[in-house]
């Protein structure tokens, strides 16, 4: 049993007393109580559990306590009014509404029949009329469709016949793209090989290592390989992004191509549609909506836009092709001058390098010559000297002997005076011929310092004819031909 209208501080919504059982009627059975809080709601007011029909149709009769009541005496509640059926509180229809509700039916139903008698025959006209409009309409709109494959077959054809050339363009313009990078590639042989000449003539030695004109045109050999080799790849590079130019116009073309052949087969698709085909539907509101981006002025200046831009890709792709050819003719006439010249060079100075070392080898000769002849003369002025040396001590030995006689015979005679005078004369004929023993050892000397000067810079010569005629020459011996420096493998 649900308590509803009362508030929660009522006295049966608090707790329950205990009372004397005995005091209660004994036929009467106690009633289960639920004790729970509901919203106060007025009689008849729709709730949320209107629906219900039982839910107020019952009210617990039950008899409180005797203390309970006594104490509840001087606070009456008000009484719970709950209603019975909802439907008992609203009146029905009276008998005028229905009488009157069967005679406006009836007049209805005559005044529909007679505008429907009217408007079957106003329908008839109209189906006719209606019937011969849909047909002209749709004889104009095949031929309308006729029209437009008819201009998508004649784009179709240009698009196709641009597409194609510009393909072959850009087939001849990936074949020169691929000569300029074996071009290019080429010179890396004789570029490198100009390097190592320059790296192994640093290794000269002494006065030998002179800015001459093989390394004036080695220097410029390698600025032109390189420059050669640079511009080949810049106009490679420039050819690269000419196809990516190429290839956007080429995707123009294949995309228009492809929405002409979308769009022919859905107008021929359309186009042959007849009234009993099997594949119409009802596509409601399709008519309403305009999903169109481009009028026919627009959609033909589309495509010649496409053509227009194609053709001015080819022309770009053309001038570069004649640029490519026109490069690598001139790049090739002049690597091939310069290599020649660079040659000469090195052939001019290895004879000159050559006719050096030869004088150098015949000085030496020479020196070897002198030298020899030095050492004879050295070894017999050793000997004259140490020929020289008897005769003065015999010269010295008898003036100390005479120089014992005693008083007066201590006489300065010719003998006396002659002896004096040997020992003189042969002194001094020795220290004239040590002075020429000197002299000749110091010429000697300084012929052996010539010998070896001529032998370091014999030394030098052979080292750098070794540099420049066997290792650089032997390096240049090849060349690449003229169709190789042209791009052709």
């Amino acid at each position: 049993m649900e308590f509803l209208g009362i508030p929660q501080t009522a006295s049966y919504c608090s707790t329950r007393k205990s009372c004397d059982l005995s005091t209660l009627p004994p036929a009467v059975q106690t009633p289960v109580i639920q004790e729970s809080y509901q919203p106060f709601y007025l009689p008849g007011y729709r709730y949320l559990n209107s629906w219900r029909p039982s839910l107020f149709c019952k009210v617990a009769n039950v008899q409180t306590c005797p203390d309970e009541a006594t104490m509840n005496r001087s606070t009456l509640r008000p009484p719970t009014i709950l209603p019975v059926l909802r439907s008992a509180l609203f009146s029905r229809y009276s008998p005028q509404d229905w009488d009157r509700s069967n005679q406006l039916q009836l007049r209805g139903a005559e005044a529909s029949r007679l505008w429907a008698g009217r408007l079957m025959g106003d329908s008839m006209r109209l189906m006719q009329d209606k019937d011969q409009l849909t047909r002209q309409m749709q004889e104009g709109t095949c031929r309308n469709l006729g029209q437009r494959l008819s201009d998508i077959s004649f784009w179709k054809s240009e698009l196709g016949y641009e597409l194609e050339r510009l393909l072959t363009e850009n087939h001849s313009l990936e074949t020169v793209k691929r000569r300029l990078e074996c071009a290019a590639d080429e010179v890396n042989c004789p570029f490198q090989a100009a390097l190592e000449c320059l790296y192994h003539r640093e290794k000269r030695i002494g006065i030998d290592l002179v800015h001459d004109n093989v390394e004036k045109n080695l220097l410029q050999e390698v600025d032109l390989l390189k420059c050669c080799q640079e511009q080949l790849r810049k106009l490679a590079q420039r050819i690269d992004i000419q196809m990516r130019d190429n290839r956007d116009a080429q995707h123009a073309l294949e995309r228009d191509l492809e929405g002409k052949s979308s769009a022919q087969f859905i107008d021929e698709k359309c186009f042959n549609l007849r009234n009993t085909s099997d594949s119409i539907s009802f596509f409601h509101g399709m008519e309403k909506v305009d999903g169109t981006v481009s009028v026919p002025e627009t959609w033909a200046k589309f495509s010649n836009d496409n053509i227009r831009h194609s053709q001015n890709m080819r022309a770009n792709s053309i001038r570069l092709r004649e640029e490519a050819e026109h490069l690598l003719e001139s790049l090739s006439d002049q690597m091939w001058k310069q290599f020649t010249n660079t040659n000469l060079a090195f052939n001019a100075r290895i004879a000159e390098v050559t006719d050096v070392k030869n004088k150098l080898q015949t000085q030496l000769a020479k020196t070897l010559q002198e030298i020899f002849q030095a050492e004879n003369t050295i070894m017999l002025l050793e000997r004259a000297i140490m020929a020289k040396e008897c005769p003065l001590k015999v010269a010295q030995t008898r003036l100390e002997c005479r120089t014992r006689r005693p008083n007066v015979e201590l006489c300065r005679d010719i003998p006396q005076f002659k002896l004096v005078n040997e020992v003189f004369t042969i002194d001094d004929t020795l220290q004239t011929l040590k002075l020429r023993l000197r002299e000749t050892q110091d010429t000697l000397q300084l012929l052996v310092m010539t010998k070896s000067r001529l032998e370091h810079e014999l030394a030098i010569k052979a080292n750098t004819l070794c540099i420049d005629k066997e290792k650089c020459m032997g390096m240049r011996k090849t060349f690449p031909s003229t169709p190789r420096l042209v791009g052709y493998t």
